[in-house]
């Protein structure tokens, strides 16, 4: 039983220690600094430019030059370079007297055989690399792992990027190997269900290599992680369809979002309201705009000008009193994600942006001149 206790309390400790690396940038008083998600600042404003925190390092900038800071606010590489890119898997891209190089952590350059342009590396542990026009991927032991061959490598999405060769689409997984042949005229992001493609004026769903045509569509859009259904057109009239191309909800909506938790937000000729995987109306017709439904139930309408939140049977649970532009100050990045991820909500109010929780209580009691998302 005692080393039952011990077990749990280690698995708390470290939970509550993954939890408190978790910091949003905040400016504030024209200087950046770093909140958790109790809404204290963990490290305070002092920042003239700054970076959201990426494999557990921020860009920061003192005195014209950037270096790297960890999530206690100490400088692990000393401001130094001219430009830089986030850590991913533990290298990052700076600029070293006018040439780009990696560096890891301890501030050594990584040696490569890349010579043209630089690309960040990912999550995954690869970056592309080009010669001649063609791109191909190295590790982060500066290896060649797939020569460059592509005209165009995107970049990857669970662990697969599409990749064209001149005017054909495939894909390829993460130590290069192919995983969708490129004789495709467009074609998706995977997400497990299926991969959006178009082959000639054939719209479809790949699965397993072979294409399943969806009747009379002329646009198909990708799987959202985990759900069974996606939405495509036809006739300018919107629809969802399944892996097996096959018309689940018949296309008879202007616009619509994906399904999230259930529910799918659509719009008819003149306002916006939410249907389940049967297509039955569950939410009326009633918004100007609206969102996809997180885990915690809620989702983001607009009434008018502004935005609220809403929960499964519509009830607006907090008002519509906000903007939730996805866009922010974040020089990395861009299109960040709306409504709730976890219990907080990036929000606008008046002129100035913070964190909600699901009461629509201000995060720390506090707004400021501009929030990101939380990161580590």
């Amino acid at each position: 039983m005692k080393r039952f206790l011990i077990l749990i309390l280690t698995v708390l400790l470290t939970s509550t220690s993954l939890l408190a690396q978790e910091l949003a940038r905040v400016r504030d008083n024209d200087q950046f600094g770093y909140i958790d998600k109790m809404g204290t600042f963990k490290i305070n404003p002092q920042f003239a430019k700054a970076g959201d925190f990426s494999d557990g390092l921020a860009a920061a900038m003192k005195n014209d030059q950037w270096g790297f800071i960890n999530t206690s606010g100490d400088w692990v590489i000393e401001p130094e370079y001219d430009k830089v890119k986030p850590f991913n898997s533990g290298y990052a891209l700076v600029l070293i007297d006018k040439h780009w190089n990696y560096i890891d952590k301890n501030n050594k350059v990584l040696q490569t055989p890349v010579k043209e342009k630089y690309y960040d590396f990912n999550k995954f542990g690869v970056a592309f690399y080009s010669i001649d026009k063609k791109v191909g991927l190295i590790n982060t032991k500066g290896e060649v792992v797939l020569e460059p061959k592509y005209n165009v490598i995107k970049p990857f999405v669970d662990g697969y990027a599409k990749v064209r060769v001149d005017d054909k689409w495939g894909m390829i997984d993460t130590s290069g190997k192919e995983f969708v042949p490129a004789i495709y005229d467009e074609i998706g992001d995977y997400r497990g269900q299926g991969i959006a493609v178009r082959k000639g004026d054939s719209f479809g769903i790949l699965v397993e290599g072979s294409m399943n045509i969806i009747s009379g569509a002329d646009k198909v859009w990708d799987f959202p992680e985990g759900e069974k259904l996606t939405y495509a057109r036809k006739d300018k009239k919107v629809g969802f369809v399944n892996a097996k191309g096959a018309w689940i909800i018949s296309p008879q909506y202007y616009k619509a979002r994906a399904f999230s938790n259930g529910l799918a937000p659509v719009f008819n000729d003149d306002a916006w309201g939410y249907i389940d995987e049967t297509g039955k109306e569950i939410i009326a017709f009633q918004f100007r705009d609206a969102e996809t439904f997180a885990d915690n139930g809620l989702a983001p309408v607009k009434e008018k000008k502004l935005w609220g939140f809403i929960d499964k049977t519509g009830k607006m649970v907090i008002p519509a009193q906000y903007a939730i532009s996805a866009g922010g100050l974040n020089i990395f990045s861009k299109n960040n994600p709306k409504g709730f991820l976890g219990n907080l909500a990036r929000v606008k109010y008046e002129k100035s942006w913070g964190f909600i929780d699901e009461q629509g209580n201000p995060l720390g009691g506090k707004w400021y001149q501009n929030v990101e998302l939380f990161a580590k």
